[in-house]
């Protein structure tokens, strides 16, 4: 198994804790991993993205050029890295950014790629956590991939936030849950 992702959206939307946090569960599920966070001259507000491979066999690099999945966060991420997708790759799209039916080629690209078009943003701010919506696609992220198990994101989530933010522990949770749900409910994937 070998599974190359691309995390991708504006700075601000935890695109690189994301993949991080990806990166840590997938190691506690004992697969070898890269995460290679790509920092430009982007702020806050700008474009960044982030690449994870995670296998079963050692990885020479961490180059991702054709990623299987992507988890797409904003309307600039989409435009830029959906063809750069596998054929029969997999995304996961912020559909409170990236509407379908404001895609041209939309029935083109649901033929050569499985989409999954989440409301992030929506379902975060359903908790009253706006900034959560990256955490919302990751629980997306689980569901489809079933890479790790909800222990090892756990597990993961407490290393990466520490014993100071420990109070975000339960809402990061629920958003979890409220991504895993979505794709459960709306896709049908179990």
């Amino acid at each position: 198994m070998r599974l190359e992702l691309i995390i991708a959206g504006f700075g601000g939307q935890g695109v690189l804790f994301t993949g991080n946090l990806i990166a840590q569960a997938s190691m506690l599920a004992d697969y070898h991993v890269t995460y290679l966070p790509v920092y430009g001259p982007e702020m806050r507000g700008g474009t960044c993205n982030c690449t994870v491979i995670i296998s079963d066999n050692p990885i020479a690099s961490p180059l991702v050029l054709n990623p299987s999945f992507l988890i797409i966060l904003n309307l600039p991420s989409f435009l830029k890295f959906i063809p750069r997708l596998k054929n029969k790759g997999r995304a996961i799209i912020n559909s409170d950014l990236v509407k379908p039916e404001e895609i041209d080629n939309i029935e083109a690209l649901q033929k050569k790629y499985k989409l999954y078009f989440v409301p992030v943003n929506s379902l975060a701010e359903s908790l009253g956590k706006p900034m959560l919506a990256n955490i919302c696609a990751l629980g997306a992220f689980y569901r489809i991939s079933k890479i790790f198990s909800k222990q090892n994101f756990e597990e993961a989530l407490k290393y990466m936030l520490g014993e100071s933010k420990a109070h975000l522990i339960e809402p990061n949770l629920k958003a979890f849950e409220l991504g895993s749900k979505y794709i459960e409910e709306h896709y049908k994937i179990r």
